[in-house]
């Protein structure tokens, strides 16, 4: 026993000497660090034999994404889900139909039989929810509205999901396993909401007195409730997403804090285990349908979802931020493959390709979401195809007549929304540009002269002939949006002011050189206003609460409006 404890300890120890090792690489290279994951995986997996424990390795990795379910959970507001429902839940199920179609006709078209062919339609038609949600955590874009279209439509995904892994758990299929795994999954969301409401807030409103006691309390319920999925016949994961999700608590974000180091150390070893499991024996006889699959994934997936985001009234770019993040299989694709092969309708050499297929396009994927903006900014005159699927657009617009020497404004959310505010109490004529429809018909509402658009679309500056604003203000902290903006202003011989907005010292100093007036960055105007009410109110008690009064009724205006999301996600 001590020998096996110390063995898995020696094989951790190497995984994450060498993940390090090659994650500082990769950040040297300013490459994204899945990768390195990955190709440590490979380096240490039973090609070179450093690793032996893959079984205990996998399973570590499969507690790393229950982790990462839980955050996850913890993070999305379903509320702020309400805006994208339709698109998330009909458009996602669109998706996953059509995607699933596809692959099982071209699956039985190169010979697999039909079962295996419905094992790889699901794989092809599911994405992954941990690798999309980490990647734009890292980005800072879990709730921008292409956050929230990703995260709808994974969430249906996960739901069909859990489904087919309950169903195809059986031998054969019945409308007896269907009814089963419904009525057992309403059974398991029944239960959590009931324990969300009246249980775990009486619990942690104790377990808050004690950080320690706050922790271990978070972890204790993310396993109960994987342990109650798992005995339900669902994956543990699920379990734990569910436990998030109705962990409805204040505390939330101190829990996500605590949890996150868990979490990042876990996934490391889910992806190092992906490395670990690749086997390039059958290469020769699954090379053409891992072609085939992976154009499937990272081209005929995006093109759908981002067909279906237009048709239900998406501008270009943001069913194209909505699109490129799914081009990868799920972990729940690996789940079904591994059910699959061991109810022997898939092969091994199937099962090694879905790995093949999972780590190409997982790969493929990190680099996809960390340049989609560089991306969408070269191939944006293609996807004006997409733009004339969206005949919702053209009412997304109010613009009176011969508007001249207005303030036109890229983005309304965050930073302005204020700037609307004191330009309207100063009398300045505007023209919001935001490429959100319900902010856009919300502006309508209050005839604030707006149109639904990206910054980057010369056809929309045209529209609102830019070179008739006094003033142009972009809030959009995108440097290739914000370059592309100065360019089309030099090209069209516009004199007049511009405001852009930066998130990096670097960038705003590169803007500059390109010619802008003034760069806007949020955190350095933050330090600035708070010092300015130090400035203004000293240690004065009675005037920072009255100051914290007026903050709090804005705070509040702007959530009710959707204007600003709240730092507490719940």
């Amino acid at each position: 026993m001590r020998k096996m404890a110390q063995n898995i300890f020696f094989d951790i120890g190497i995984i994450v000497i060498i993940s390090t090792l090659l994650a500082f690489i990769a950040r040297m290279l300013k490459q994204p660090l899945i990768p390195a994951y990955v190709i440590a995986g490979i380096i240490l997996g039973p090609y070179l034999g450093f690793i032996t424990n893959l079984d205990i390795i996998s399973n570590l990795s499969e507690i790393g994404i229950a982790f990462l379910l839980f955050i996850v959970g913890l993070e999305i507001d379903i509320k702020k889900l309400k805006d994208v429902g339709l698109v998330a839940s009909l458009g996602g199920i669109i998706q996953i139909i059509s995607v699933f179609g596809v692959a099982y006709l071209a699956s039985v078209y190169m010979g697999f039989v039909p079962a295996e062919s419905a094992y790889l339609g699901l794989i092809i038609a599911l994405s992954s929810t941990m690798v999309v949600v980490k990647l734009l955590s890292d980005k800072r874009e879990v709730d921008t509205l292409h956050g929230r279209i990703i995260i709808g439509i994974l969430l249906m995904q996960d739901i069909f999901a859990i489904l087919a892994l309950s169903i195809l758990s059986q031998s054969t299929f019945s409308a007896a396993a269907l009814a089963s795994a419904l009525l057992k999954g309403i059974f398991v969301i029944i239960v959590s909401l009931a324990a969300g409401k009246f249980v775990l807030p009486e619990v942690f409103k104790f377990a808050a007195s004690s950080t320690e006691l706050l922790f271990i309390t978070s972890i204790a319920v993310a396993f109960i409730f994987s342990i109650f999925a798992g005995y339900m016949g669902f994956s543990i994961a699920v379990g734990a997403f569910i436990a998030g999700i109705i962990l409805n608590v204040p505390y939330n974000i101190e829990i996500i804090g605590k949890i996150k180091p868990l979490r990042d150390f876990f996934s490391v070893l889910f992806f190092v285990s992906l490395g670990m499991q690749l086997s390039l024996s059958s290469l020769n006889y699954i090379l053409i349908p891992l072609i085939i699959f992976t154009l499937l994934v990272v081209i005929f997936k995006p093109i759908v979802v981002m067909a279906i985001c237009s048709l239900f009234g998406y501008s270009s770019k943001t069913s194209f931020m909505s699109s490129i993040s799914i081009g990868q299989v799920s972990e729940f694709s690996l789940i079904l493959a591994a059910q699959g092969l061991a109810l022997g309708i898939i092969s091994q050499s199937t099962f090694s390709m879905t790995i093949l297929l999972s780590v190409a396009t997982i790969v493929l994927t990190t680099y996809c979401i960390s340049y989609s903006g560089g991306i969408y900014r070269n191939i944006s005159p293609i996807l004006s195809v997409f733009g004339r699927m969206n005949n919702k657009s053209k009412s997304l617009e109010y613009i009176p007549k011969e508007m001249k020497n207005f303030v036109l404004l890229c983005g309304y959310n965050r930073i302005g929304y204020s700037i609307v505010k004191r330009l309207r109490e100063m009398k300045k004529s505007i023209i919001v540009i935001d490429y959100n429809p319900a902010t856009i018909r919300k502006l309508i509402s209050e005839k604030i002269p707006c149109l639904y658009g990206d910054v980057n679309d010369s056809e929309v500056l045209e529209r609102v002939n830019m070179k008739s604003a006094s003033m142009v203000i972009s809030t959009v902290p995108d440097k290739g949006d914000s370059l592309f903006l100065l360019h089309s202003a030099k090209k069209s011989g516009y004199k007049a002011t511009i405001f852009v907005t930066a998130s990096q010292i670097d960038e705003a100093l590169e803007l500059y050189d390109a010619g802008a007036d003034y760069v806007i960055l949020p955190h350095f105007l933050g330090g600035e206003h708070v010092s300015l009410i130090l400035e203004k109110f000293g240690s004065d008690l009675r005037k920072i609460i009255t100051n914290r009064i007026k903050h709090l009724e804005e705070l509040q205006n702007r959530r009710v409006l959707g204007h600003e999301h709240p730092i507490h996600t719940k």
